[in-house]
């Protein structure tokens, strides 16, 4: 027998693509009889393999081509449930037995698999940053252009060739695009529970800092350490912190009137 190595094996672990069938080409009767009377060796195959205890009970028979049979066992092995033994049998025209070719563990129809996997790049998310952590943009990453390259933002790219500076790599149109959007369907956009509990927006706000270039349009940067402090705010979030919020009537707050603790008459409490 034929003992397979560990690829035979680990490559049978994860099913290929379904390769075109062929077209299929019986055995001769008598060939056909010793691939399918090759049960016994197949599943001997399989015990010197992995064991006794690995082996289930049989599933049958299939034919690979005129010379050659796959003999299927259910795999009763701790972790692979619903897996199969696949023993590939093959006997010449005139053989009066078969031969081992092959011994491998495929998926069965109702086998547990690992889902498909995804490269790292693709897995992260926003805020999966870590300090110490290195994460370069892809390779043709839409969001950026060649700083020699103009933006598409006009006062951006006028002050640029005025001074004669740049990177190496700027924000393009795309990019810029793409960040408004996710800006302003954001936490701090127009459509938070936040913005939509106030009438009164950021635009209007003395802590509102406007963004440089054509961004600055819809967005800025809060300055007030007790509302959206350093963050990109749409001009038309708004907060309970907006300058021109006024004050609270009397020394009460913005909406319980004042408690006067000293109408309270204390009493020492009597021991039982």
């Amino acid at each position: 027998m034929t003992e397979p190595d560990q690829h035979d094996v680990a490559a049978s672990e994860t099913p290929d693509e379904a390769a075109p069938a062929a077209e299929f080409v019986a055995p001769a009767p008598d060939l056909e009889g010793v691939l399918l009377g090759a049960v016994d060796a197949a599943r001997a195959a399989i015990v010197e393999y992995s064991g006794e205890d690995s082996v289930g009970e049989y599933l049958g028979a299939g034919f690979e081509d005129p010379t050659a049979a796959t003999h299927r066992f259910l795999a009763d092995m701790p972790g692979y449930r619903g897996w199969q033994w696949a023993v590939v049998v093959a006997a010449c025209p005139g053989a009066a037995h078969a031969t081992i070719s092959e011994v491998v563990l495929v998926p069965g129809p109702t086998a547990l698999l690992a889902p498909k996997w995804v490269p790292w790049e693709e897995r992260v998310r926003p805020g999966d940053l870590s300090p110490g952590d290195l994460l370069a943009p892809p390779q043709d990453d839409p969001r950026l252009v060649p700083g020699y390259t103009a933006t598409g933002d006009p006062q951006i790219d006028e002050v640029a060739v005025e001074v004669g500076l740049g990177r190496r790599q700027v924000l393009s149109l795309w990019g810029r695009n793409d960040a408004a959007q996710r800006w302003h369907d954001g936490e701090h956009g127009p459509g938070s529970a936040m913005a939509r509990s106030t009438r009164r927006m950021c635009r209007d706000c003395g802590f509102y800092l406007p963004l440089g270039g054509s961004l600055g349009v819809m967005f800025g940067v809060c300055a007030n350490e007790y509302a959206s402090d350093g963050h990109v705010v749409d001009a038309e979030f708004g907060c309970g912190a907006h300058s021109d919020t006024p004050a609270a009537p009397g020394t009460g707050s913005p909406l319980f009137d004042p408690y006067d603790d000293g109408v309270l008459d204390l009493v020492e409490r009597a021991d039982t």
